[in-house]
């Protein structure tokens, strides 16, 4: 069987969430005997490694356009037509609702497609008008042109059926820990293990990193907070940030932090905090769970179908957060009690072996098919 990954950035991860998905899924599906190649952006991947094997993993690098709006639509085009002309594939897998549009053209010569839809990017504010309805008509093309659509959480697989009638096949993410025993970054940041709270997105509007901060500003504590991520197109609104914080000198911007570092960052928080109201699956939270974090999630649906009652959940309000990051650094057996009870989770529930197998038994139906 070969396979097609498209519509991402590329591997090796360096990052979100599709990466990471690509770099695990299929490292454990090439170990299984399939076929697989991941398509890969020529402004973020190394284009020395087109044509190699990457964890058994075949690369094929591509150009793409280095903007906002048209990144991952042209560069998903030109994959699709390169895996549909030029490659064959029993199957092509791509990622994203907005690049569901091109899904048409490998299904007329009879290739299989899956498409996994991710969260409810139309939401996002981020996006202007045309990004909205782009995502919105992407939305429908997901329900008319793949094969099969994937969905990485309950409450997105209901959103489909519910708004367009279209089932899905829900397939959620997964979370590997590796070990880790450096304190480089730590040190690089001046940060004591488990003396910090740690927030990990990307810097825009709808992941509320200003109401963490505005909470965190009220905390009666010493520690740090740590704000890992950074943002390509909005400088502006990373600034705001950064004033915000003023001259809270406990308030630390770490920028982008992938690999070892990132680990290292989850392994020894205090404290985690997941401020995302749009998406399905947040990468991020399930890795926090992996790391033995104790979480504040803000109560979204989503974020509720992932931790349950493993963690504490918080309004949208800065004073909600306030309350209950307070309460958890003055009550360290809570916080011992929630780490425990993540961390059963996410091993029970959300490894990548469970999701390598999912995915595996979906490809081989559609096959046989």
């Amino acid at each position: 069987m070969k396979i097609a990954m498209m519509g991402i950035r590329g591997i090796p991860a360096n990052y979100g969430g599709f990466e990471t998905l690509a770099e695990e899924l299929c490292q454990r599906l090439a170990e299984k005997g399939i076929d697989i190649t991941v398509y890969g952006r020529s402004n973020i991947i190394d284009r020395k490694l087109n044509n190699t094997l990457y964890k058994n993993v075949r690369l094929l690098i591509l150009p793409t356009i280095s903007h906002k709006y048209l990144d991952t639509v042209f560069h998903t085009f030109l994959s699709v037509i390169h895996g549909t002309f030029i490659k064959r594939y029993d199957i092509i897998f791509i990622c994203n609702a907005a690049n569901s549009i091109f899904s048409l053209i490998p299904r007329l010569v009879g290739t299989k497609v899956v498409v996994n839809v991710d969260g409810i990017e139309r939401k996002r504010k981020k996006w202007n008008f045309f990004g909205k309805l782009w995502y919105n008509a992407g939305e429908i093309f997901s329900c008319l042109f793949p094969n099969v659509i994937v969905s990485d959480a309950e409450v997105i697989k209901d959103y489909y059926l519910k708004r367009y009638g279209k089932k899905s096949v829900m397939i959620p993410y997964g979370v590997r820990i590796p070990e880790i025993n450096s304190d480089e970054i730590l040190k690089k940041f001046s940060l004591k293990s488990k003396n910090y709270i740690l927030y990990v997105s990307r810097l825009e509007p709808e992941n509320n990193a200003d109401l963490v901060i505005r909470a965190f500003r009220n905390v009666n504590t010493s520690m740090n907070l740590v704000i890992v991520g950074d943002v390509p197109y909005n400088e502006k609104y990373k600034q705001y940030l950064k004033k915000l914080a003023g001259d809270d000198s406990r308030i630390i911007f770490t920028g982008y932090v992938f690999g070892t570092s990132y680990w290292e960052m989850q392994r020894n928080a205090c404290l985690y905090v997941q401020a995302t109201e749009v998406g399905g699956t947040h990468p991020a939270l399930i890795e926090a769970m992996g790391s033995g974090n104790c979480i504040l999630a803000l109560d979204t649906p989503e974020n509720r179908e992932v931790l349950k009652e493993c963690g504490l959940h918080f309004s949208k309000t800065a004073d909600s957060l306030q309350k209950q990051m307070q309460y958890l650094l003055d009550n360290t057996k809570e916080v011992e009690k929630y780490r425990g009870l993540a961390l059963e989770r996410a091993y029970r529930d959300y490894s990548w072996e469970t999701v390598s197998n999912k995915y595996r038994e979906l490809f081989y139906s559609l096959v046989k098919k």
